[in-house]
């Protein structure tokens, strides 16, 4: 694949900051951000974002911080700390060192909010929080002013004082930036940049009952930080004026500079982090890590590799607005990841009994394949073979269609590696008439290997050795929503646009034994049904299961 030639050599990001270095704006070095909420976790739009932020910082020689955005005790955790430092770093995008805390700057911050209200910046409200969005307005028509916003400054800081100290309920009142509440932008109409909330937090405990707002929180952070680029995606473009407004007001020299990119959406997937948390919570899912949802964790579990993800993003190039990617584009991308560092096996998901009846019937022969006929590094493996085997059941038809090269009565196939078979029987079950066994004969002259060129046959198909194949589970995924868009506020609800087939479990399939003799962190290709991984969730069960990581078939690159 040729991508455009402006992703091969600059996108759009990287000429906007050149150009702008080159008025020599900071006296310090490139520093970017990535600013999650621990609120949930990442998904590939995450990865997009954290991208474009680290190769920002990489480009121009500069450092990638992490940062968590924890400033609202409602909705954070733990857990999801350690399972986004987790993530990037498996990703490939290591902050090092650089990993900081949102609420390591409380303090700060609250001066901060002191410093604007002495200027006359800013004020206590007491509006209820529906009255303050009665009094915003509408985008056709300006809002109006609160009665509160003329409180002399040393009421508001007496009132300030007293919601830090704990001496007025929860949402009672609000600090508010005191900008213009004519403006057409709403996010300039004097917004609330601090609020009352009794809970407990994960790293502070009860040390606050009082917590800023991320667009006044963000842009202190920032410079605090030393920052150069707040990169951000294109629906915060609407904040920047009320970030500009922010370093102004707080007279921060060499102000950083926020600048936007454009927002990923995959179709047939979920990315917002609200859809997904219902999706987890109502259990449609198991859990965030369920391989069919894009969270980050869900595709490490699903099987998919960093060089794809990276690749795949990389291959996007520098996007400007929201935009819809097919979502085969990152399977073509996981595709040519895995095709030289997989190993191929035979699986036999459907399995169809066939006996070689001329075959000696308590010999067991060690048939020498090739683990990748693409990359000989990845060796050879040994093969049992013997009387009774496995087939696949849609491997066999009883009347064959012209152009079917498979096996058929009085026809003749390859087993991969090993011989040709020709049918010779069918037996069905009398009561259903299903097919139970196949009679078959082999040539022991047609040796894979040998040589042997005494005829040709046009079909090759895989087979498990009956007595040493080992049972399996199988996962096989599908899109998670059944149109090609994703889910939106208006329209549908998402629920009605699940796929019923989205998860298909098939179980006691029949693979190779040599199965257990990888690591279980080794990517393989079943023969014919896709790449595969051991289920990371599932590795402690005495049953093993794997998850189907994607389809051979490439339909990205046939469009």
């Amino acid at each position: 694949m040729v991508k455009d030639k402006e992703h091969q050599t600059d996108n759009f990001m990287f000429r906007w900051i050149k150009e702008e270095l080159g008025q020599n704006p900071f006296g310090r070095n490139m520093c970017t951000r990535f600013p999650p909420e621990p609120n949930g976790y990442l998904h590939i739009g995450s990865a997009y974002a954290i991208h474009t932020n680290y190769s920002v910082a990489q480009k121009f020689n500069g450092t990638f911080h992490l940062r968590f955005d924890d400033t609202n005790p409602l909705k954070e955790d733990l857990e999801y700390v350690n399972a986004i430092i987790e993530d990037i770093k498996w990703l490939g995008y290591d902050p090092g060192k650089h990993i900081y805390f949102g609420s390591d700057y409380s303090h700060e911050i609250y001066n901060a909010a002191v410093k604007l209200i002495k200027k006359g910046k800013a004020y206590v409200c007491d509006l209820a929080p529906n009255e303050v969005t009665e009094y915003r307005g509408t985008l056709t028509e300006p809002g109006k002013n609160s009665p509160y916003r003329n409180r002399s400054v040393e009421e508001n800081l007496e009132l300030f004082e007293k919601m830090k100290n704990g001496e007025f309920p929860a949402a009672s009142k609000v600090v508010r930036a005191k900008i213009d509440m004519a403006s057409p932008n709403i996010n300039m109409r004097d917004p609330i940049i601090y609020r009352i909330i009794f809970a407990e937090h994960y790293r502070t405990g009860s040390e606050w009952c009082i917590y800023p707002m991320y667009d006044f929180a963000h842009p202190i952070q920032d410079a605090m930080e030393g920052i150069t680029y707040s990169l951000c995606s294109v629906e915060f473009k609407d904040h920047r004026p009320l970030y500009e407004w922010v370093l102004r007001e707080l007279d921060i020299p060499d102000p950083p500079r926020q600048r936007e990119f454009g927002r990923l959406n995959l179709t047939g997937v979920v990315t917002s982090k609200r859809f997904l948390r219902q999706m987890v919570e109502g259990g449609y899912v198991d859990g965030w890590d369920d391989p069919r949802l894009p969270t980050i964790q869900g595709l490490r579990r699903r099987g998919f590799t960093p060089e794809s993800i990276r690749s795949f993003i990389e291959t996007i190039g520098g996007i400007r607005t929201e935009s819809m990617v097919d979502i085969s584009l990152l399977d073509y991308c996981l595709r040519h990841d895995l095709r030289d560092k997989s190993v191929s096996v035979m699986a036999v998901l459907h399995p169809l009994k066939v006996v070689i009846t001329n075959y000696p019937e308590d010999d067991v022969e060690m048939l020498t394949i090739d683990n990748n006929s693409e990359n000989e590094e990845l060796g050879k493996r040994e093969v049992p073979f013997s009387r009774t085997i496995y087939i696949e059941r849609n491997d066999f038809l009883e009347q064959p269609p012209k152009g079917f090269h498979r096996l058929s009565p009085n026809a003749e196939v390859r087993l991969k590696g090993a011989y040709f078979i020709k049918c010779e029987e069918v037996i069905k079950d009398r009561e259903t008439g299903e097919i139970t066994e196949l009679r078959c004969t082999y040539d022991p002259l047609t040796k894979s290997g040998t040589g042997f060129t005494g005829r040709k046959v046009k079909g090759t198909i895989h087979w498990v050795s009956a007595d040493q194949a080992v049972k399996i589970d199988v996962n096989l995924y599908e899109k998670m929503l059944l149109d090609e868009e994703t889910s939106t506020e208006g329209g549908k609800e998402w629920t009605e646009k699940i796929n019923p087939n989205s998860l298909v479990t098939i179980q006691d399939a029949l693979i190779e034994p040599s199965i257990k003799d990888f690591p279980p962190e080794m990517k393989f290709q079943f023969i014919r049904h896709g790449y595969f991984c051991l289920d990371r969730k599932y590795r402690t069960h005495d049953q093993l299961m794997f998850n189907r990581i994607v389809p051979l078939k490439d339909s990205w690159g046939k469009k």
